[in-house]
């Protein structure tokens, strides 16, 4: 092949050779999450994984997709790419296991202005990391250099999760009945979602930067804004196990408000008492900085609960004993109760 091949393309802003060197610099990464099951590699036009026909007997798929937001903002403003890279599984991944399905393999796409090797890699270093804590296997992505759709430095990621579940083992909230408990996971912080909100408090109505010590936060802005969400696969996963759960709630964007309705079958609500668990600064920084009332708040972000399970009564003590051996934060925060017309779904006390 000519040496000069590909030189009018890169002329236009596309750099086909540097995305192959990009590719082979993230092969062994890519590699060490590959689990029984893979069988391709970055080479192939498509991700190939084979189920195994033993396991299950009437296996159902389950899929997800999303991104980050505008967190990927503060990303850039900071330099700081790889934590993104842990959202972005944990935003797919998170939503698969709520009707209890296992992630099996994971795809992302990276679209930017021009192709940058060290800020993708660290990008994919952290969808390693995420597919490590998840136990799934990246099988695939796509990089796409758009120049005139991005600024330059600027870039966008998209995630795709692939899971399975027994038919009959799928949890769909249909067996949420009055009296069940909430039991909510703590979060990380803010993980990704309402960074327009957040970037709008923090940068336009005020003069912070990343690096800003604030008295109601523990460190510098913008390592508390770029914490990592949490991936709840692997300790949800142990519960289901041992445990008869009757509905589950990932909380991401719509907060409470949006999301706990999503499981609760008709004729039920729920009540949460806000006390029942420690609320992260980030949240109280943002409500008074921003004057937030707490119906927004709670519509907006997860106030300190990113994941929800909801279980009988009687087994609520022994299934957060069992969360707090394996590392987790949980905190009976709620109850079900009857519908009534006069009240809302989702009422927040304290």
């Amino acid at each position: 092949m000519n040496q000069n091949a590909g030189e009018h393309y890169r002329r236009a802003g596309v750099d086909v050779d540097k995305g192959n060197t990009f590719v082979d610099r993230i092969k062994p990464l890519v590699k060490s999450t590959h689990q029984r099951g893979v069988l391709s590699d970055l080479r192939g036009f498509a991700g190939l994984f084979a189920l195994d026909g033993n396991r299950y007997e009437q296996p159902v798929l389950v899929s997800a997709t999303d991104g980050v937001g505008t967190k990927l903002k503060v990303a850039v403003m900071s330099g700081i790419n790889d934590t993104i890279g842990i959202d972005l599984v944990a935003m797919c991944v998170n939503d698969i296991i709520v009707c209890g399905a296992q992630p099996l393999f994971f795809l992302d796409y990276l679209a930017t202005s021009h192709l940058e090797i060290d800020t993708a890699a660290a990008i994919v270093e952290g969808i390693v990391s995420g597919c490590q804590q998840a136990k799934c296997s990246l099988i695939g992505g796509e990089t796409a250099e758009l120049p005139g759709m991005y600024h330059a430095g600027e870039y966008d990621v998209a995630g795709f999760a692939v899971g399975i579940v027994e038919r009959n083992e799928i949890i769909d909230g249909s067996d949420i009945s009055v009296g069940n408990v909430l039991i909510g996971l703590g979060s990380n912080g803010l993980h990704a979602n309402g960074f327009s909100l957040v970037r709008k408090i923090c940068f336009e109505d005020n003069d912070f930067t990343l690096r800003s010590s604030l008295e109601d936060l523990d460190d510098p802005l913008g390592k508390v804004l770029l914490t990592p969400t949490r991936i709840y696969v692997q300790p949800v996963l142990n519960i289901i196990k041992r445990f008869s759960i009757n509905g589950m709630v990932h909380i991401t964007g719509g907060g409470f408000f949006d999301n706990i309705p999503r499981v609760l079958p008709d004729g039920c609500r729920v009540t949460i008492d806000r006390r029942t668990w420690p609320t992260p600064p980030i949240f109280t920084f943002l409500a008074r900085t921003g004057a937030l009332p707490d119906d927004e708040m709670f519509r907006v972000f997860n106030m300190g609960i990113g994941f929800i399970l909801i279980v009988a009564a009687a087994d609520a003590d022994d299934i957060c004993h069992q969360l707090r051996a394996v590392g987790e934060s949980p905190y009976i925060i709620g109850s079900v109760q009857p519908r009534d017309e006069n009240l809302p779904i989702v009422e927040i006390k304290g």
